[in-house]
């Protein structure tokens, strides 16, 4: 039954991203402030796939910490549900996204429409000059930029890595960032074809103020997320036990026990 339900919602999932971007192409002919209701249509057609056909259903926490105004979304990534699932919340999202995207036929067209924030990240220093730019004049709009602080994606339970883009960001722009926790990788693996039953969760976290040092900045963004993440992840062990993610991630955080005991012994 799992197979037969990720091979339909694989299918459906790519076919109905490609009708829609066909079917939305007029936006090409508007201003591009007007082409940003096409994505909670996107991101709600996506869900009732994942809830119908996958069997994976979607819960959302924590959407009062959303702030009006412009500010940074830095999310835990762990599969594609997070590029979309949080859209219909969000006001004029802007992606912070490898440049390679803008390259994909049809799909670069709307990266490049919808004014997304593409990073070149073979050129580190013009990279985040750049990145800084665009991020805040996407602020000053009073939209909410999206921006996954690992760089992609990571294994439900795998050793955190966040980078310094981040930080850059935050100390430049003086905006609030607000953290956002995942367990997608629990049912949506990276790299892989199934899609396992149950819920997805995600817990927006409370706003981090602008006004703290790059370091402290990080260490608490880490903190939160990570904190709350794994709170997201024992809540689906405890819910789906013999999911096999969630038994690769026990032996994945086994062995980062045993290497972390055996270097400081």
């Amino acid at each position: 039954m799992i197979l037969l339900r990720s091979v339909l919602f694989n299918l459906l999932f790519y076919l109905t991203t490609f009708v829609l971007m066909i079917a939305f192409m007029p936006i090409f002919l508007l201003p591009w402030r007007w082409g940003f209701w096409i994505l909670p249509i996107w991101c709600n057609v996506n869900l009732f796939l994942l809830r119908w056909v996958g069997g994976v259903k979607s819960d959302i926490r924590g959407l009062e910490n959303l702030p009006e105004e412009g500010c940074i979304i830095a999310s835990k990534h762990q599969s594609a549900w997070e590029t979309f699932a949080l859209l219909a919340h969000l006001k004029a999202p802007s992606f912070i996204l490898k440049r390679e995207l803008r390259a994909i036929p049809i799909f670069g067209w709307y990266i490049w429409k919808l004014r997304q924030i593409p990073v070149d990240r073979g050129k580190r220093s013009a990279a985040l000059a750049s990145m800084a730019r665009s991020a805040e004049e996407a602020i000053n709009l009073q939209r909410h930029i999206i921006i996954f602080p690992e760089g992609t994606r990571r294994p439900a339970g795998a050793e955190p890595k966040y980078k310094y883009g981040i930080a850059h960001l935050y100390s430049s722009l003086s905006c609030k960032v607000v953290p956002v926790a995942v367990n997608s990788g629990v049912y949506w693996p990276r790299r892989r074809f199934f899609r396992f039953p149950g819920t997805i969760s995600a817990q927006i976290l409370p706003p981090i103020e602008p006004g703290l040092d790059q370091k402290a900045f990080l260490a608490r963004l880490e903190h939160d997320i990570e904190t709350a993440s794994n709170a997201l992840f024992e809540e689906a062990a405890a819910a789906t036990p013999d999911n096999i993610i969630v038994k690769e991630a026990r032996e994945r955080q086994a062995q980062t026990t045993q290497a972390v005991a055996q270097a400081s012994s």
